[in-house]
């Protein structure tokens, strides 16, 4: 087979699809990979090292595009890829398809078979591709937030941990799951006050008893989130649900119950976003001020540490990739549920029910 591996395009996205490694364990077998000459430079790696592995480095994106039959990226892709898109092409990446139509009509129109890292599962219905990348934006986010909340940077200027006679910052996480969970850990570790909100009452009983002392755990409903928002220094969107958009948990009428100069880090911002007045922005431009509430919706936080975040992502992903290119994407679904939920849009047809309902 051949797998192509375009440059990102996307604003400050320094992740690759595939290191090395993985390219030398494709040739092994025979299969062909072509990499655009600079795609793995925002991570530290160069043509000469995809070279060495058994790549053959490519000029531009459109002959990648041309001539893979799988292509592996990171992010969705962009405007100007879209007219590069071609029917039965393979194309194997993150596309949160419910927060982004425009994209979803263009791959629907295009035809490609679109198989989507964030709705992979394995026998435990977990989400191992999603995972890595949750755990670096869940830490992310706690740096982000603790940064903003410096007053040169708008924010109420506090310390997150505080200093003996002066209290630490409060911090509320809407979502235990696997951001919401590292969150929760960095935040504490630091020395703030965190309060981690969610609906599954079980995960909340087991993070309540490994979580440090400065760490509550509140059931998540509208009155909750509501209570927990006047003592917010910092909050957390965390929330998920695969292939789905992201329930608005705070209205845009609540940010008045929140103190001016304190923080949102909309995580949940790759799916839409829970929090009403979130939009997406770039690690150019991060952050936006409403209603005296200084907001950081960054669509790609996991980007801004491109070696970290490739090397974690393709240790999770590599797997699929050598199984499409071996097997085919029908007999690697038939043989892998899991992989076959990554489906999302098949010859033109979209294939994911939480991702049907999401466009209508």
């Amino acid at each position: 087979m051949i797998i192509g591996v375009p440059k990102e395009c996307k604003s400050d996205e320094y992740r690759v699809g595939i290191i090395p490694a993985g390219v030398e364990a494709l040739a092994k077998r025979g299969h062909t990979v072509l990499i655009e000459t600079q795609a793995g430079i925002g991570s530290g790696i160069t043509d000469a090292e995809y070279q060495q592995a058994g790549a053959e480095i490519t000029p531009t994106a459109k002959q990648i595009w041309n001539l893979a039959e799988l292509v592996v990226k990171v992010k969705e892709p962009q405007e100007k890829e879209f007219p590069l898109l071609h029917p039965h092409q393979m194309v194997l990446t993150y596309f949160h398809f419910a927060a982004e139509p425009t994209l979803a009509k263009a791959c629907l129109a295009a035809k490609i078979h679109a198989i989507a890292y964030e709705t992979i599962s394995d026998d435990r219905g977990l989400l191992p591709c999603l995972t890595p990348m949750s755990e670096i934006a869940g830490k992310m986010s706690i740096q982000e937030g603790a940064k903003y909340l410096e007053r040169p940077m708008m924010g109420r200027g506090i310390l997150l941990g505080g200093v003996p006679g002066v209290a630490p910052a409060n911090v509320v996480v809407l979502g235990a799951g696997t951001v919401g969970h590292h969150a929760a850990r960095v935040a504490a570790g630091l020395g703030s006050q965190v309060t981690l909100m969610d609906i599954n009452l079980p995960r909340l009983r087991h993070l309540s008893e490994v979580m440090p002392a400065n760490v509550t755990t509140i059931f998540s409903d509208a009155h909750t989130i509501r209570d927990a928002l006047p003592d917010a220094d910092l909050v957390i969107g965390a929330v998920l649900l695969p292939g789905a958009r992201a329930p608005g948990l705070i209205k845009a009428d609540d940010l008045k119950r929140m103190k001016p100069g304190s923080v949102i880090v909309d995580v949940a911002i790759d799916q839409g976003g829970c929090v009403e007045t979130s939009h997406p922005t770039t690690h150019q431009s991060p952050t936006y001020v409403m209603d005296g509430v200084l907001h950081y919706c960054v669509t790609n936080m996991p980007g801004a540490v491109g070696r970290t975040s490739t090397f974690a992502l393709c240790n999770a992903t590599f797997p699929y990739v050598l199984a499409i290119a071996d097997q085919g994407w029908d007999q690697a679904a038939a043989a892998n549920a899991g992989l076959a939920c990554g489906l999302n849009m098949r010859g033109g047809e979209i294939t994911n029910q939480a991702v049907a309902a999401a466009l209508k």
